[in-house]
């Protein structure tokens, strides 16, 4: 993982390198910007999902972690309240993965990496006919999760425990095609680009891509500039904390590095 200093040296190299709408020149890409990046909506189910969050902060329960991904070294117990403020994806990013499941409609979703759920939630609230298949490897934030879910009645997130390296291929066998794809669990190279040619096997030209933490360390970045590179890949948008692909056979190959 970056240290706080160089992480500030790469988001000022993307602040002042990155484009706005006025600088894209592709209608898909300027229509996604506009209206899907450059959306702020004020829901009421985001207070319910805040809420969520809220309690999780406040809550005085211990949670066991496992040494699962690349940040872990050793089995630990931790406050509930620690998961919540670090791992769950913050309300901005978490209501830019609903913005996108909104706009695309994905009909057969899958996020890796549950944590605690709120970024499903999040998701899956979006989907008017769609599912979304969230993994998690950690037993004790796959319970909170799953309480989660059943305390807000979600219907359409099928919750799956158990390691990515196992589950994943399991899953992704199974599906007919995959739609949407939200990359959030083990944050190394070799993880993220085994999990990214998996579900690339079901992917279609109207599916979408989002990587979250692509500048978490110099791996993921990595890992991105990889993925971006694909020949599968046709456009590719970088967010700085996240990146989004797609793979519309009918447009020319882009890299789009836009301020959000």
């Amino acid at each position: 993982m970056l240290n706080s200093i160089q992480f500030a040296i790469n988001y000022l190299f993307y602040f002042f390198t990155s484009g706005t709408k006025h600088s894209v020149h592709s209608p898909f890409v300027y229509d996604f910007v506009c209206k899907v990046l450059n959306v702020r909506k004020n829901k009421p189910m985001y207070h319910e999902f805040e809420l969520v969050r809220s309690r999780m902060m406040k809550s005085k329960s211990l949670i066991k972690i496992l040494p699962l991904g690349a940040a872990a070294k050793e089995e630990e117990t931790v406050p509930l309240s620690r998961v919540a403020r670090r791992s769950a994806k913050s309300a901005r990013y978490a209501e830019l993965l609903e913005r996108i499941c909104e706009y695309f409609q994905p009909q057969i979703a899958v996020e890796i990496g549950t944590s605690l759920g709120i970024s499903a939630m999040y998701q899956a609230s979006a989907l008017r006919d769609g599912f979304l298949y969230t993994l998690e490897g950690n037993p004790d934030s796959a319970k909170v999760a799953a309480f989660n879910f059943e305390k807000l009645e979600f219907k359409n997130i099928q919750l799956i425990e158990g390691n990515f390296d196992d589950q994943l291929p399991a899953l992704i066998e199974f599906l007919p095609r995959v739609d949407y794809v939200f990359f959030d669990g083990n944050h190394s190279m070799e993880a993220t680009l085994k999990y990214f040619e998996l579900c690339l096997q079901k992917a279609h030209t109207g599916t979408v891509f989002v990587f979250d933490d692509i500048r978490w360390s110099d791996e993921m970045y990595l890992a991105w500039s990889k993925i971006k590179n694909y020949p599968a890949v046709t456009v590719s948008i970088d967010l700085y904390a996240m990146g989004i692909v797609f793979f519309r056979k009918e447009q020319e190959k882009e890299h789009f590095v836009l301020r959000f």
